[in-house]
């Protein structure tokens, strides 16, 4: 359901708990599709109830949707989600609940960035574990990415 908003917009209301279905997280950046057209966005959670918003401009572009009207969505969860690292960098999110939740929710390109920088270790893993400390000890601290990048 496209629930209308004062501004023009709408909430699309998701039937499902996205704590329940991809794990609790703090945001759940989503992709996917609204009546056929590409979309991102964030769920979130108003009076109870799950959905994510869409702008009048997006709305007017779509052609068919209409606030207050059904839609078909299809959603997935957006960037790379915990069962998708590698064990070592999970078992490190794991250990500290802070950094793992504070990863979990992060925008994919500050998590694809901080991968990118581990998996630049590979053939190295002395380095691979100190970027992997260093990774949870910057997430502890609320950094979404590492200084001077």
């Amino acid at each position: 359901m496209l629930q209308p908003l004062p501004r023009g917009g709408g909430l699309v209301v998701v039937p499902f708990d996205p704590d329940l279905v991809w794990g609790v997280k703090p945001r759940h950046p989503v992709t996917g599709t609204i009546g056929g057209r590409g979309f991102r966005g964030v769920i979130e959670t108003r009076d109870g109830v799950h959905g994510f918003t869409v702008g009048p401009a997006w709305l007017r572009g779509c052609g068919g949707v209409a606030a207050g009207g059904e839609v078909e969505v299809e959603l997935v969860p957006e960037g790379p989600q915990r069962g998708d690292l590698d064990a070592d960098i999970a078992a490190a999110l794991q250990a500290s609940p802070q950094a793992g939740t504070f990863f979990d929710g992060l925008a994919q390109f500050y998590r694809k960035a901080f991968l990118r920088w581990i998996d630049g270790t590979k053939r190295r893993p002395d380095e691979r574990a100190r970027r992997i400390a260093e990774m949870i000890t910057l997430l502890e601290g609320g950094h979404k990415q590492r200084p001077g990048t």
